[in-house]
């Protein structure tokens, strides 16, 4: 079991009641901890978490287990691109659809993808998207859908 204690001048003192643990072992346990701590803050700020009260066990388990699994993928992107979840989620929330109608027709496409979008996917190893969703283009007038 680990422990912390602030002492003078602001100092932190780590300690462990395991005797075969290495100060540094210490240390790093008690910094991912703390790395912990701060990304459930961070959850729960991002996804404006607020009290959920289950009364079920399994329905507390599905909550304990999707809000973990949250956690682990906000961690392995912050610590795959080198950047923090907020700077993560201000690049890509700018990514948007766009429907565009006309005597054409309808298409849907993406906004152009900018440098840093760029390269958050390319180290995320997640394929850029297509630019162009969907087109639908207007049938062609006939004899036979046009009314007299």
């Amino acid at each position: 079991m680990a422990w912390s204690q602030v002492g003078v001048c602001g100092a932190r003192a780590v300690g462990s009641s395991d005797p075969h643990l290495a100060a540094e072992d210490i240390a790093l346990g008690y910094k991912q901890l703390l790395e912990v701590e701060r990304g459930w803050r961070d959850m729960k700020q991002i996804i404006d978490l607020r009290p959920v009260y289950h009364r079920l066990e399994e329905r507390i388990r599905a909550h304990v287990i999707l809000c973990w699994l949250a956690l682990l993928l906000i961690r392995i992107t912050e610590t795959t691109t080198g950047a923090t979840w907020t700077t993560v989620r201000r690049e890509l929330d700018r990514l948007h659809p766009g429907t565009f109608t006309g005597p054409t027709g309808l298409f849907r496409q993406v906004t152009t993808l900018t440098k840093p979008q760029t390269d958050l996917l390319a180290k995320l190893n997640i394929p850029a998207p297509k630019q162009i969703i969907a087109l639908e283009p207007t049938p062609p007038l006939t004899s036979s859908n046009t009314s007299a």
